[in-house]
């Protein structure tokens, strides 16, 4: 099956043209999402664009067509370095998980030598100060020396309330006052502040920005985390911020879909349940999401919400309903999606964390972030390893859901090198013009 896995890829990509790595157009809707732009792959297709389910394209004309030299195909570094990869290094891509402490630590050190796990989230409970921080985050990669893939390292930096950045930085306004000023400048700017401050720390991911609408004023999670309650001013300033983002060389990760703004209830605490159906969805909730995949999202993270009137048996962040027939089929998504923290109220009390970490795989999904708890980490990746054992999770599907994890690190060029650390005072004098600028801050 893998080797004809790779002939499929290999041959497929000969005659496609190269593009970003955001999502794209779908030529045509399948049950099994792709990974990438659709410029980049087509499921089982040559390059004379004929298909077999075997992958090796027959030529529709005459039978005395010369065969493609495979010489001539072009190279795809994500798809070779796959190939190199062992299952258990494959599965590791899989989860992204958080840490105990300020410090690495052999919880850390297992999650990344005996697990080879994708990446890290830091919460401000792992964040002291400047030099801490970045201490602890040079020493997990270089903890991550012996393993082919660079990590992922991220937070939650939004601005205001959500914040993990120590206290040597200015702080950065809440998206609802961003949201006032109606300035895709200003946004765009916020988003570029944000990317210095991450990237001068070596991380590479920003669980930003919230393209949720604030549309129920009793919502006791999203208020002032959203730009505002229309759907064409979030769409607007939360693009702007994913531009500024992505042009620091930090990946921008819009949540939560299909939108949380309409809930009563804190999926930290418990499972919101929305009783919005499609057409309210298409018509609102949608709305950004489907202007920034338009702008070439790269991550869509999932919420933990149930949504009866669309899958009644699963919350969204392992509902295929919602991840394949909704955002990747109907809205033609072709990026990353990671599920919320599985360790969060609203899956921890209701469903087996190793059970809803396969099912968000199956149902479309790429990443499962695990945010706390070490014991729970290996637990989902256990359960991982098992369901590919028993081919529950198949070779296809598994290759499918890391080729797009290591097609987008390789795009914005993750490394394990040691990062020297951010500017604070120029970052704060910059964060402060900015503000000044759009009477932020006297």
């Amino acid at each position: 099956m893998k080797r004809i896995w790779q002939l499929g890829m290999t041959l497929m990509l000969a005659g496609i043209l190269t593009a970003g790595c955001g999502g794209g157009a779908q030529d045509a809707k399948t049950s099994e999402p792709q990974t990438g732009n659709t410029s980049q792959q087509n499921s089982n297709q040559g390059s004379n664009g004929s298909s077999k389910a075997d992958g090796s394209g027959t030529s529709s004309g005459s039978s005395q067509t010369e065969p493609e030299d495979v010489n001539k195909v072009p190279s795809d570094p994500a798809l070779e370095q796959l190939n190199n990869l062992s299952t258990e290094e494959k599965i590791g891509q899989l989860v992204l998980v958080g840490m105990d402490g300020t410090t690495s630590s052999e919880a850390t050190q297992e999650l990344i030598e005996k697990y080879h796990v994708g990446g890290f989230i830091f919460y401000k409970n792992n964040i002291e100060n400047t030099l801490q921080a970045l201490q602890l985050f040079n020493d997990l990669k270089a903890n991550n020396k012996s393993n082919p893939v660079p990590l992922w390292m991220s937070v939650d930096e939004e601005g205001g309330r959500v914040s993990r950045m120590p206290n040597d930085f200015v702080k950065v306004p809440t998206s609802r006052a961003i949201g006032d000023k109606d300035s895709t400048d200003l946004s765009k700017g916020i988003g570029g502040i944000l990317g210095q401050e991450l990237s001068g720390f070596g991380l590479n991911m920003d669980f930003a920005p919230v393209l949720d609408i604030n549309s129920n004023p009793k919502n006791p999670v999203i208020g002032d985390r959203s730009f505002g309650n229309k759907a064409d001013l979030v769409s607007r300033l939360g693009i702007a911020t994913m531009e500024g983002l992505r042009a620091q060389k930090v990946v921008p990760v819009v949540k939560h879909f299909p939108g949380h703004g309409d809930t009563s209830v804190d999926s930290h605490i418990g499972l919101p349940v929305v009783n919005n159906d499609l057409s309210r969805l298409r018509k609102m909730e949608l709305i950004p999401f489907k202007e920034a995949i338009d702008n070439r999202a790269e991550v869509v993270m999932i919420a933990h919400l149930l949504m009866p009137k669309i899958d009644p048996d699963h919350p969204a962040s392992f509902s295929k309903k919602i991840i394949t027939d909704l955002l990747r089929n109907e809205l033609n998504y072709q990026g990353v999606v990671i599920s919320d923290d599985m360790t969060m109220g609203a899956i921890e009390k209701n469903y087996d964390i190793g059970n809803a970490s396969v099912s968000a795989i199956l149902a479309g999904g790429n990443i499962i972030l695990v945010g706390h708890d070490y014991e729970k980490e290996k637990t989902a990746i256990e359960a991982l390893k098992t369901a590919v054992k028993d081919g529950k999770i198949s070779e296809d599907v598994l290759n499918n859901r890391v080729y797009a994890i290591l097609k987008l690190k390789q795009a914005y060029g993750l490394s394990d090198k040691p990062a020297q650390g951010p500017d604070v005072k120029q970052i704060n004098s910059d964060l402060n013009r900015l503000l000044k600028q759009f009477g932020l801050k006297k």
